[in-house]
């Protein structure tokens, strides 16, 4: 009765040790996604910083002026926009120069301005180029200045930063379920005998399954909800510290974060168990002992 009672105990400690490693595991995952989600929300919201701007002539009307303002505000690619009449764009001059330009030349140099910041699809050179010829063949517009290169720069580093995301998930997801297998097989390798003995009885290897793979589906589930657990408390309290994380993490992204990391345990566990017990329903008596 001790003996039966300490390897309950056994295998009650093996379950809980292969319980808490997956949820340490899965934590690891749900940092990386939400990391993985902040950046898209930052590099989202940089793209929407650029764009480009219309220099008006000195020959355009208010007739015109609001008609492009109105046909641009309607635009699909427009994040958001900003118009500066001549006074305007002469107060700033003197705002960050302190100088005045009207009592130096007796007029005033600047024509009225729109500053377009576009859609983050549309932040890239190409599609900046095919937005603005259209624009540029009005006859009242003097100039367009595009923000090329840090167009380029900025895709350029969100790419950069994109390729390593990946291959930091793609390595952790392997090391993930590396870790996560040997686990599972550590824990079935404690009941290998008992497994032998319910083969010698006659049981089927459907039945002989059926406990390891709910045992360890439901250790899937509780690893996922401990550690979804931890990391919306964690979340919650850099929310109190930070708004920028606020919006760069929101709660119904890392909800779906928090379902994906049990979602996530429960399958790798299934799968672990699946093979460990498929090993040892082919091992022999003498293979217990390898």
């Amino acid at each position: 009765m001790e003996k039966k009672h300490r390897k309950g105990i056994s295998t009650f400690s093996a379950q809980i040790t292969a319980t808490i490693s997956v949820a340490l595991v899965l934590m690891l995952l749900g940092i990386i996604s939400l990391l993985g989600i902040a950046a898209h929300s930052i590099t989202s919201e940089i793209k929407e910083n650029m764009g480009f701007s219309i220099v008006f002539s000195d020959t355009a009307t208010d007739n015109q002026i609001n008609y492009l303002k109105q046909r641009i505000t309607t635009a699909p690619y427009v994040s958001s926009m900003r118009y500066f009449s001549a006074a305007d764009a002469m107060n700033k001059w003197k705002e960050d120069t302190g100088e005045d330009l009207m009592q130096v030349l007796g007029v005033n140099p600047f024509s009225p301005e729109l500053e377009v910041k576009v859609k983050a699809g549309y932040a890239d050179v190409d599609s900046i180029g095919a937005v603005v010829a259209p624009i540029a063949s009005l006859p009242y517009i003097s100039d367009i200045n595009i923000h090329t290169e840090m167009v380029d720069a900025v895709n350029a580093n969100i790419k950069s930063i994109t390729i390593i995301l990946t291959v930091i998930a793609a390595v952790l997801l392997f090391i993930s379920f590396a870790l996560i297998n040997n686990t599972i097989r550590l824990s079935v390798y404690s009941r290998r005998f008992t497994i032998h003995t319910m083969k010698l009885v006659g049981a089927t290897g459907a039945f002989i399954r059926r406990p390891f793979l709910t045992g360890n589906l439901v250790s899937g589930l509780v690893a996922g909800f401990v550690a979804g657990t931890i990391l919306a408390g964690a979340l919650a309290y850099f929310h109190t510290l930070d708004k920028t994380i606020r919006e760069a993490v929101t709660w119904p992204a890392a909800l779906c974060v928090f379902a994906g990391v049990i979602v996530l345990g429960m399958l790798i566990c299934f799968t672990a168990a699946v093979f460990a017990t498929n090993k040892y329903l082919r091992s022999s008596y003498d293979d217990m002992f390898k």
